[in-house]
């Protein structure tokens, strides 16, 4: 038995982490059915801790290297241990692990993503090898999060998701994170010395990285009708947001300028993903219009 005030905060807490953090994922995750709404918004509470690590907050107070990856390994553990006991004293991990715990999120989806994390920490410039390694563990592996909510939250037992679904789970993501390496570019590398990507090496690099995330955006939208129907808005709503970035993207001279989606464009392509996977009610089937078979 658990305390019902307190999931009740710890899930108020992981959603006040993506209204601070992200205007196009909190949109998008408004339009998930309540089924589903808080858990992903649980995953990604988790996720931006750790990413703060690693990438912003820890550094701006001080911490040093070595006391960054002791907080992430610390942070992983207790996600382990909570999973495990059904509690932790960390709002946000208590969260993610009650989700995990209903919607079967292994270790195997999790241990991927905090190595990516330290790679951060440990890795400053990317080849295609590692760059690869790196995507799955950072986003993929975070579709394949969301994927497990979208097909067990609120079912008796967790079950494996199609493999198609994974499949365009992972590509989603991958294509999420390369649009993000593409954006936060100028950042990365003046900030925080990294490369993900090599663009730097001229307009043929980026084309191809361009080309990349266009084959992994058209093979995810073909899966998106194949989710459960609560799902499928949002999800159409969070692609459409990023093939518009990728658009903007590839016209952008300044790459050092950071593109957005301006809020109207934003409300366009929710309502277009409404429209386009907008919700069937089942007909009710009286007794005098069954067909024999039935």
């Amino acid at each position: 038995m658990t305390d019902t005030l307190y999931d009740e905060t710890a899930a108020a807490a992981a959603a006040s982490v993506i209204r601070a953090y992200s205007t196009s994922f909190g949109l998008a995750t408004s339009l998930l059915g309540s089924r589903v709404r808080a858990h992903v918004r649980n995953v990604y509470a988790l996720v931006r801790v750790a990413d703060e690590i690693v990438d912003g907050a820890a550094t701006a107070a001080g911490v040093p290297l070595d006391q960054q990856r002791e907080v992430l390994d610390a942070l992983e553990a207790e996600t382990y241990a909570a999973i495990d006991r059904g509690f932790s004293a960390n709002l946000v991990v208590h969260a993610f692990a009650r989700t995990a715990r209903e919607c079967g999120i292994a270790r195997r989806h999790i241990e991927p993503f905090f190595g990516s994390m330290r790679t951060d920490l440990e890795r400053a410039e990317h080849d295609d090898v590692s760059h690869d390694d790196y995507v799955y563990g950072s986003a993929e592996v975070v579709g394949l999060m969301c994927l497990q909510v979208f097909v067990n939250a609120g079912a008796s037992a967790p079950r494996d998701p199609d493999p198609v679904l994974v499949t365009g789970a992972r590509r989603l993501g991958a294509a999420f994170q390369d649009i993000n390496f593409l954006r936060d570019h100028a950042d990365d590398a003046g900030r925080l010395g990294r490369d993900y990507l090599g663009v730097g090496d001229g307009a043929a690099r980026r084309r191809e990285v361009l080309a990349r995330i266009d084959g992994d955006l058209d093979a995810a939208a073909a899966t998106i009708p194949l989710l459960p129907p609560d799902c499928r808005v949002a999800v159409a709503t969070a692609h459409g947001l990023f093939a518009e970035l990728t658009e903007r993207l590839r016209k952008a001279e300044d790459l050092s300028v950071r593109v957005r989606v301006p809020t109207p464009v934003k409300a366009a392509i929710a309502a277009r993903a409404a429209v386009a996977h907008r919700r069937t009610p089942l007909r009710r089937t009286t007794r005098q219009n069954r067909r024999p078979s039935e």
